[in-house]
């Protein structure tokens, strides 16, 4: 199935349907995806070999110049935006200059769109650098990604293509104190002959154990939206996504639904 990749360093803005309307940056390469997650719904596509390489990352200096460039058209048009959000082709914390990126970044927004917040949408595979910890606390939004509490499940659906410690995820996502919020999408499908489904009342309450215990601000569900790299995978439709909604918030944790 054809899939999508962002051809700018900052794109947009676009009316997200979980942020509003959002202004995005793009630290991957624009021609092709560089994750250390290849994930089988991801609108990007896959990989092309692995973690790729980081030559052809945008500089500090470009994002810089890029976004102020954006922000001051923006400011003279009169236009809206509620989110400056790192997102784009792959894996934002990759970056090697992601902590100084964001440093910039808040110093923009303060100048240009005060009210606007700064969100990031992370994997959360890169928390074993003090300066992405650091970096993701000092942010408006820092949205992690977890789509199952169960390691075979991530395995499948995420597919690291490193090596993953679910319970090592776990502990470093207890270095916020609950100050993020986590993101799970919802699917099911059929994938070179195996099954998944993480919707199921096994998956849905492992996924409560994990929230239970690292108690994010937040949490927001959702399920397939755009292109995806498998032709096997179904959304989850959004009453059903409201159920588990309900399920969730018994542990007085917010939940958002996005369908």
């Amino acid at each position: 199935m054809e899939t999508f990749l962002f051809d700018k360093t900052i794109f947009g803005p676009i009316n997200s349907r979980r942020l509003g309307i959002s202004l995005g940056i793009n630290l991957l390469p624009v021609n092709r995806k560089l994750c250390n997650f290849d994930c089988i719904y991801c609108e990007c596509g896959f990989n092309d070999a692995g973690k790729g390489i980081v030559a052809d990352l945008p500089s500090r200096e470009n994002v810089f110049q890029l976004l102020e460039n954006k922000l001051i058209e923006m400011k003279n048009n009169n236009s809206d935006l509620d989110v400056i959000t790192f997102a784009g082709n792959g894996e934002p914390t990759l970056h090697p200059e992601f902590k100084n990126i964001i440093a910039d970044t808040i110093s923009l927004r303060q100048k240009y769109f005060a009210s606007a917040k700064v969100s990031v949408l992370s994997n959360a595979t890169m928390l074993h650098r003090p300066e992405v910890i650091e970096s993701l606390k000092s942010i408006d939004q820092n949205i992690l990604k977890l789509d199952s509490g169960i390691i075979e499940t991530i395995l499948m659906i995420d597919r690291p293509t490193g090596n993953f410690n679910l319970q090592k995820l776990i502990d470093q996502l207890k270095l916020f104190n609950g100050n993020f919020i986590i993101q799970t999408m919802f699917l099911r499908g059929n994938i070179d002959g195996c099954n998944i489904d993480n919707t199921t009342y096994t998956e849905v309450k492992a996924l409560k154990d994990v929230f239970a215990e690292v108690k994010p601000q937040k949490i927001m569900i959702y399920s397939l939206d755009r292109n995806t790299p498998f032709d096997g995978l179904i959304k989850v439709s959004i009453d059903e996504l409201k159920t588990i909604a309900l399920d969730i918030e018994k542990l007085e944790i917010e939940v958002l639904v996005a369908g």
